[in-house]
């Protein structure tokens, strides 16, 4: 009986044992110091062996004297007995290990006891605010810390001793209080060290089945008992076999270790076993110390870096293994489980981004082949671009960034199977070479969702733009769907999207990338020209979806009644696809790509025009058949098609582009070749126009500025220009005008003596097409004097002008292109004073404004405007004549000579009877022209300045009048324009012109802001009161000049 009484008694012990007591004997076995850790890290090896005895003494103690704890006595005593490893010792650190072993174990039953019985009562309705009942298994703060102290003791006393040099962090490394421990342990006591370290991490493990513990066990001491199992485990043993005494651990045990290593991994956090698995495999090769006190910490064994290398192959291998291993790196890296304080510093730091690529893009060894490990793995590296977590989005993505490339760059044939197609699906979905199911070709089908596209063009954008290396695998993959991310781009162009940047950064980077052959190609497809370019399916649209983003769509069926209405939206969107393709080369100035393109366009637009004529006087239309016919007009309409097509696109090259759209000579020439080619074409069809022979004189001046010094040319540049060499000898025999005729003559010399030789026409030229473009006289000192240098001619060169003016045959027979002598010498006149120019330069100037060539004569008329803004005598001695000139030139056809010819500033002298034609024209009884007299007024008012003084109130009535009573809206539109030119222009002036009616005109400018039914007209005086503030702020407080004045005195 007595045998099941003691066996009902000790249950009932273990039934009514409390955390308390438990907790109370682990804080006994670990004083002084409560914890337990910070005083015994101060002593040393003789104090705290004593410590260790003391402490074991006294739970003694309390066990055999005292009745309190009786109960943990008895509980104690019955795992004691169920346990296989020795709990006495020689030894003192393992003789408290074993006890502090014990009564964890203890703690573990009786918490896993007290949650067996634990059953919480219903919750009261009433109170459902209430917290639920807590377990009582639930350990406190405090208590956790003790529980925390005792493992911290057992890993320290009973498993980092006993690992052999390069597993695991040595003791020495760690603490002071380690180094202390390293020295009191005795391993040549009983047990044996490997028994010892079994003994440790078994229990340890046996304690961490219990959810709470087990927390508390691996989130601190996870590395120290994996490093103890490995070496349990995988360690080598001696190569002869040992005898059964001499065997301290079985192969059933070391089997034992590995399954229970295993096991550990695969039920541990991932990122903390990647981690620690990473700090087991190495660490920098140390130099070998004899003095085992001074022992540093060793480079692991070979056989713990491959063991720690398969087991991290397999962490990989496994679901989700990707992120762990990235997390595993980056937050061992102080990023910490979401983030932490440094996780900006992280995110910047791309070498362990390309530490982490490596490790990914590394085929493992016991994997079966390289495309399977790509087929398990690419998946997830993908899904790293999808993160939202604020914290660690931007790691991830760069991560992601850097493998994606990484991979693409050794392995390209396997990324473009199983990364770049997953990446792009969303687009090959919706292209006209894709084979689109029946069951989708439902009208209103969404093809692809919002979700899908959004994805598709950020991961794009990821790996393009911010990974930047232009793989060929990526361009050849992006390639073929570059015409639908145009047709995006130009989507996101009709309202807010947020992909409009992404598509435009997105096509910047391709086009600027690619080979420029290729780049040109897809521009056609963009523009249209290229058919075979695969672009959007012709039964898909795109379509804003309802989260602001775009999703692609089946179109609806069109009826017939909706034919018009579908030929308009396509010429519409055609048309605006020009203008986005436009918009997007402006921003390709810099590469030289627009000027590529534009070069294109010339080159098209002649081909089209010789294929047109051959296809045109190749056969009669008598000698073929209808079907024949049909075929052949419908071949004409497509090139007729293409023609108006690159006609439009050079158009709007032309508006869109700046005056740099080339960037070498190369462009240069080819544009000078593409006109002149085009010329010969034109004249053997015998369309000669006037706007053909600019064009020619502009292209043949580009290169006369180049051979003049604007430009310094080397031997390669000559080489480059003698490609013209043909063209301009075909020019010179062909074309009817002699001037372009000797030009291109010169020129040929020019550039076949690489400039040592230059004609009198070839400067002229230059300077000509160098006025043109800086009317103003600008020109730089020093390009002058480069272009003396290298035409040769500058000694001579204002004597054979002079000589060449005074030749008899400059009245009407005079048909040379004139450049005035400020247009060769241009800094003589603008850096002139007034009164600085002769006669003989005035009558050259009077001379050129009647020269048959336009150019010439529009910059005649801007210097003679030049010089009467600089009020110089000798051209006010002829006003009249002046400005019967301007007025003659009015009335020219060319624009270009019509606006040199209306800047001729005599407003002064014919004030009074403008003034009053237009305040007459201001009571006309057409609207049309009451509103155009008043815009008149408006550009007279602001250019008379203090002129307009005597006129001033009759002006102001006139506007008063017309703001307040005109019934047409235009009209009053006007007037109170008039009032907001009228003060812009005038600015800080104004308190002076206008000080006699400045008071009326506010009053005015209230009236209409608060009465005026007409938005635009109150728009207009809210913009001419705020030009009045400013007035009068800069009046009455002017802005402060710190200046110091220096008088000298007498």
């Amino acid at each position: 009986m007595a045998a099941p009484v003691d066996a009902v008694v000790g249950r009932g012990a273990v039934e009514a044992c409390a955390l308390d007591e438990i907790l109370e004997a682990l804080k006994l076995l670990l004083s002084p110091g409560g914890s337990g850790s910070s005083s015994l890290q101060i002593t040393k090896h003789d104090v705290l062996l004593a410590a260790f005895k003391s402490n074991l003494s006294a739970l003694d103690s309390k066990f055999l004297m005292g009745t309190q704890w009786t109960k943990l006595k008895l509980l104690r005593d019955e795992v004691a007995s169920k346990a296989e490893w020795t709990q006495t010792s020689e030894d003192i650190t393992w003789s408290f290990t074993a006890q502090t072993l014990l009564l964890l174990l203890c703690l573990k039953e009786t918490m896993i006891r007290l949650a067996a019985d634990f059953n919480p009562g219903k919750p009261n309705p009433r109170t459902a605010e209430a917290a639920p009942a807590l377990s009582p298994d639930t350990l406190s703060i405090s208590q956790q810390k003790i529980v925390q102290s005792a493992l911290q003791f057992v890993v320290t006393l009973g498993v980092c001793p006993y690992l052999i040099p390069g597993v695991g962090m040595p003791l020495r490394c760690r603490t002071e209080f380690g180094a202390v421990v390293q020295d009191v342990v005795c391993p040549d006591a009983s047990p044996h060290t490997a028994r010892r370290l079994y003994t440790s991490c078994r229990v340890l493990l046996d304690i961490a089945q219990h959810a709470s513990l087990g927390s508390l066990v691996f989130c601190r001491h996870f590395g120290d008992i994996a490093a103890g199992l490995c070496q349990l485990g995988f360690c080598p043993t001696k190569r002869k076999s040992p005898t059964p005494e001499e065997e301290v651990l079985t192969e059933e045990e070391r089997a034992l270790s590995r399954r229970a290593l295993r096991d550990m991994l695969d039920q541990v956090y991932q990122p903390l076993v990647v981690r620690e698995l990473l700090v087991l495999q190495g660490g920098p090769l140390q130099q070998p110390c004899t003095d085992v006190k001074m022992q540093l910490r060793c480079r692991a064994p070979a056989w713990l870096r491959r063991l720690c290398g398969q087991l991290l192959s397999e962490r990989l291998m496994r679901p989700n293994g990707v992120q762990a291993v990235v997390r595993g790196i980056l937050e061992g890296a102080g990023a910490g489980a979401a983030g932490g304080s440094d996780a900006e510093v992280t995110a910047a730091d791309w070498k362990k981004c390309d530490l982490i690529a490596k490790i990914l893009s590394s085929c493992p060894q016991q994997c079966l082949s390289p495309e399977s490990y790509y087929r398990l793995i690419c998946p997830q590296i993908l899904d790293l671009f999808h993160f939202r977590d604020k914290l660690t989005e931007r790691q991830f993505q760069r991560v992601a960034t850097t493998t994606f490339i990484t991979l693409s760059r050794e392995r390209p044939e396997l990324a473009a199977k199983y990364l770049l197609p997953p990446v792009l699906a969303a687009l090959h979905r919706c292209m006209d070479s894709a084979e689109i199911p029946e069951s989708d070709m439902v009208p209103g089908t969404i093809l692809v969702t919002e979700e899908e596209l959004n994805r598709c063009i950020e991961d794009v954008f990821k790996v393009c733009v911010v990974g930047n290396e232009p793989l060929p695998v990526l361009l050849d993959s992006l390639l073929p769907v570059l015409r639908v991310l145009f047709s995006l781009f130009c989507f996101t162009r009709q309202s807010v999207s947020h992909l409009r940047s992404l598509c435009q950064d997105i096509l910047l980077w391709i086009l600027g990338k690619l080979e420029r052959m290729k780049a040109i190609t897809s521009l056609k497809g963009f523009a249209g020209l290229d058919k075979t370019v695969p672009s959007l399916h012709p039964q898909c649209q795109f379509r804003a979806a309802t989260r602001g983003g775009i999703m692609i769509t089946i179109k609806e069926a069109t009826n017939h009644e909706d034919e018009d209405e579908a030929l308009y939206q396509k010429v519409s969107s055609e048309q605006s696809q020009v203008e986005h393709l436009g918009d997007l080369l402006s921003h390709c100035q810099e590469c030289g790509l627009a000027g590529d393109f534009f070069i294109f366009c010339l080159k098209e637009l002649t081909h089209l025009a010789v294929e047109n004529e051959a296809e045109v006087k190749a056969e009669p239309f008598s000698s073929i058949n209808l079907l024949e016919l049909e075929q052949k007009q419908t071949l004409l309409v497509e090139s007729q098609e293409q023609k108006l097509l690159v006609l439009q696109l050079l158009a709007v090259l032309c508006e869109r582009m700046s005056e740099q759209i080339f960037t070498n000579i190369t462009q240069v020439v080819d544009f000078v070749a593409a006109t002149l080619q085009r010329a010969c074409i034109n004249l053997a069809r015998e369309a000669e126009s006037t706007v053909q022979s600019q064009t020619l004189s502009m292209a043949m001046g580009l290169v006369a500025v180049m051979l003049g010094g604007a430009v310094q040319l080397k031997s390669s540049d000559f080489a480059v220009l003698k490609q013209l060499l043909p063209l301009l000898e075909k020019v010179s025999n062909i074309y009817p005008d002699p001037v372009i005729q000797e030009l291109a003559t010169d020129l040929r010399i020019t550039i076949s003596t690489h400039g040592a030789f230059a004609t009198e026409s070839v400067s002229v030229a230059a300077q000509s097409t160098l006025k043109r473009k800086d009317p103003e006289g600008k020109i730089e000192k020093q390009q002058q004097i480069s272009h003396d240098r290298h035409t040769g001619v500058a000694q001579s060169h204002l004597e054979q002008q002079q000589n060449h003016e005074k030749s008899p045959q400059m009245g009407q027979e005079y048909n040379t292109p004139f450049i005035p002598k400020e247009d060769s010498e241009p800094s003589t006149i603008t850096n002139k004073k007034s009164g600085s120019i002769t006669t003989e330069q005035l009558q050259e100037v009077l001379l050129s404004a009647y020269d048959p060539q336009i150019p010439t004569r529009a910059a005649a008329l801007r210097t003679l405007s030049q010089w009467i803004e600089q009020r110089e005598a000798k051209a006010l001695e002829r006003q009249e004549r002046l400005l019967q000139i301007f007025l003659e030139n009015l009335e020219h056809e060319d624009t270009f000579v019509y606006l040199s010819a209306i800047q001729g500033d005599m407003v002064s002298k014919y004030r009074e009877p403008l003034i009053h034609t237009f305040l007459r024209g201001a009571r006309d009884p057409d609207s049309t022209h009451r509103a155009s007299s008043l815009a008149n007024l408006g550009e007279l008012c602001q250019r008379l300045d203090f002129f307009l003084g005597p006129v001033v109130h009759e002006v102001t009535a006139c506007l008063i009048a017309v703001a307040k009573t005109d019934h047409d809206v235009q009209v009053r539109r006007a007037a109170i324009h008039v009032i907001v030119v009228l003060l812009r222009g005038l600015s800080q002036k104004a308190t002076e012109v206008l000080r006699d009616v400045l008071k009326d005109l506010y009053h005015l400018l209230k009236y209409v802001v608060r009465l005026e039914p007409d938005d635009v007209a109150k728009l207009h005086a809210q913009l001419a009161l705020e030009e009045l503030d400013e007035i009068m702020r800069n009046f009455l407080f002017p802005p402060q000049k710190l200046e110091k004045k220096i008088v000298v005195l007498p």
